[in-house]
């Protein structure tokens, strides 16, 4: 496992040269010729009396091998399977996070189209139940605007571990959201150096959390993360901070920096903003500054940033992120950050308000370097 985590062969592996269309429900399943895949899950939820919470939910699929092991043993499979499960309590200053492994063979874990289901033991996001989606609402932004979108839904999202119990039901309240070009999210120079990438910003959420012996009603709103690819970051590239935020006007902002080593923003960063109507722009380097306005200290060595000021001259936005806990530090087989925020700024002079998710790697993580194969 920790060579397949760490490793940087290739070879034999589909890659991302171009943009491709993609249909639903076959993209919500898995692409297993290429390397590394995410369903990535996180959530700014709220109980009875508008009390915070934040979860992650994240399943990686990994490809040992470019093609299946020959033989008939049920035991045999290329594909592993890596999913982290976080909580944050803010007013409790608690912050839980799991990890667990299993190979893609004898139902262990694995992923599917359709019906839509994706598992690693008990922690799954499937399809279950009917609904029926909301009438109107022609726009790009629609639910049910991108084709075979719709029919997948309703999921259960549930994950539990020492006595923290999640589950969610999830119906798409925004459509589909392609990031990069048509989808194509380009990582570096180098040809194939780029992923197949799209988002569901807002996926309504209702359900229950079971946290520290309290069984709590919670509401929110869920962003989804979908990538593939086989690229992995170039040798000068250390990781990447990466910024998902949902403002209250119906605004989204999603944003990933990378960081060269010598502290610099790749110019291979990029985002998508999604207005209040629905329209989307594609953000690059250029058009996103990033100001750090503070640090934590983590105990287990790294130094991460703790406050930011984004600033989208073009949009007239300018808004301050700030993290509900300080220490959302996944100290798992690869330590990373990743934690609810609170967002609050302006935009055009306006008062503008809203919440989100931020992760950041490579801040002087000393465990397995899963970053080099992980291609926001």
């Amino acid at each position: 496992m920790q060579q397949a985590l760490g490793g940087s062969d290739t070879a034999g592996f589909a890659r991302a040269y171009a943009p491709r269309p993609l249909t639903f429900p076959a993209a919500f399943g898995p692409h297993p010729h290429f390397r590394t895949e995410w369903w990535y899950f996180t959530g700014n939820l709220h109980g009875p009396q508008g009390q915070p919470y934040g979860f992650e939910l994240t399943f990686f699929r990994i490809a040992l091998a470019p093609q299946r092991p020959a033989g008939a043993s049920p035991w045999l499979t290329n594909q592993v399977y890596m999913a982290d499960f976080a909580m944050t309590d803010p007013a409790g200053k608690r912050f839980e996070a799991w990890q667990r492994f299993a190979r893609g063979a004898l139902g262990l874990a694995g992923a599917q189209a359709a019906p839509f289901h994706v598992w690693l033991g008990e922690w799954s996001v499937r399809h279950t139940g009917h609904w029926r989606p909301p009438s109107g609402g022609a726009g790009a932004d629609a639910p049910c605007a991108t084709p075979g979108v719709c029919a997948a839904f309703p999921w259960r999202l549930h994950a539990t571990h020492a006595g923290t119990t999640l589950s969610l039901r999830l119906v798409p309240a925004q459509g589909v959201v392609l990031n990069g070009d048509a989808g194509l999210s380009r990582k570096g120079a180098a040809p194939g150096d780029a992923s197949y990438y799209y988002s569901m910003p807002r996926l309504a959420a209702r359900g229950t959390l079971d946290l520290g012996g309290t069984h709590v009603a919670v509401s929110g709103t869920v962003w989804l993360d979908r990538e593939w690819s086989t690229s992995a970051l170039a040798p000068d590239q250390v990781g990447w901070d990466w910024f998902a935020l949902r403002l209250r006007d119906g605004a989204d902002l999603m944003f990933y920096r990378l960081r060269d080593r010598d502290g610099a923003t790749d110019p291979h960063s990029a985002g998508t903003w999604v207005s209040p109507t629905g329209t989307v722009r594609h953000l690059t380097a250029k058009d996103v500054h990033i100001d750090v306005l503070g640090h934590w200290n983590s105990p287990h060595g790294g130094r991460y940033p703790a406050r930011w000021r984004l600033r989208v001259p073009a949009l007239g936005l300018s808004v301050e992120v700030t993290p509900l806990l300080a220490d959302q530090e996944l100290d798992l087989a690869v330590r990373y950050w990743e934690g609810a925020v609170g967002v609050v700024g302006t935009q055009h002079g306006r008062a503008v308000r809203g919440e989100g998710y931020v992760e950041l790697t490579g801040y002087g993580d000393t465990k397995n370097r899963f970053m080099s194969i992980k291609s926001r």
